[in-house]
């Protein structure tokens, strides 16, 4: 019995399709189901969670393990195999892609999904509201005119240490009396039961005033207002508006790189963040969702 040509095609369609489900079978994991390990930077633990926790609740076949580390170490996660995923400020360097690709033989990828900002914090005790970047500057150098010792999370290997020295600072020394709390939340807790000090936090942690933990971290610090970027003598908090429109000097990116040989898992969870729902929930957490438009709208209050 010959087939006609209408026949070899549709036979060729069935067997493509069943060799192409047989190959899904084989792979470890696509982005319907399986697990995967990531390493994100622990400044943006409250929305990695949430973007963690409805993927998994939208694809319940799969597993995301976040590992909650210091940047630094993030970006020593690039060259351990276990870990597919690392979500951190910056993209990685050239000199760690060609690592990869020569190493690993893995072609890392790299993108901006959001951004927020560094928010500064200090106890209710503290007769202040406002400064200016020089202050920032002053303070982390140990000159400022009221001494306020620098919080952190961590005094080295950390996202907020490194934009402070690398962007603040520019590579000058910081005071030897900054003190090093062992987490975002522990930088709360230094700042609420101390006068005398000043917290350095993303504003991931107490920017969202419709998370109950993070208006509970409201009520026992300050969150003071910062020079904006376009207009001297005018001072702006780290909300979304001024992340958006980088009114707000010290904003930052949140980037994920990807290093996946297959279409798998982490190549699901990437695709979520940069789409629709991911820039939602970046939105709804009160960060700069930086593919979802944005739209600022004038608004007029009666007094």
């Amino acid at each position: 019995m010959k087939l006609s040509s209408c026949g070899w095609i549709l036979f060729a369609i069935i067997t493509g399709c069943q060799s192409y489900k047989k190959q899904k079978e084989k792979l470890p994991d696509t982005p319907e189901r399986g697990s995967i390990s990531v390493s994100a930077d622990e400044s943006f633990q409250p929305i990695v969670d949430q973007l963690a926790k409805v993927y998994m609740s939208n694809h319940p076949g799969t597993r995301i393990n976040v590992y909650y580390k210091p940047e630094a170490e993030c970006f020593r996660d690039f060259f351990v195999d276990s870990i597919r995923m690392v979500i951190t400020t910056r993209k990685h360097s050239q000199d760690e892609r060609n690592f990869m690709i020569d190493s690993m033989r893995i072609s890392p990828e790299s993108m901006i999904v959001a951004r927020d900002a560094i928010a500064v914090i200090v106890n209710p005790g503290e007769e202040i509201a406002d400064l200016t970047m020089e202050n920032i500057k002053d303070i982390l150098k140990g000159r400022f005119n009221k001494n306020l010792i620098p919080v952190f999370d961590g005094v080295k290997a950390t996202s907020t240490v490194r934009y402070m020295i690398d962007s603040v600072l520019k590579d000058e020394p910081m005071t030897p009396q900054a003190v090093a709390a062992r987490s975002s939340k522990g930088v709360v807790d230094h700042v609420s039961q101390n006068t005398g000090v000043i917290g350095f936090i993303g504003i991931s942690w107490i920017g969202n005033p419709e998370d109950t933990a993070q208006i509970s971290f409201l009520k026992k610090v300050n969150m003071l207002s910062i020079q904006s970027t376009d207009s001297v003598g005018f001072f702006v908090k780290a909300t979304q508006r001024n992340i958006h429109t980088k009114r707000y000097p010290m904003v930052r990116d949140l980037v994920y790189t990807l290093k996946e040989k297959h279409n798998g898992l982490g190549h699901g969870f990437a695709d979520f963040m940069s789409g629709e729902i991911g820039q939602l929930i970046f939105r709804r957490a009160y960060l700069a969702p930086a593919y979802q438009t944005f739209e600022i709208r004038p608004v007029r209050l009666k007094e």
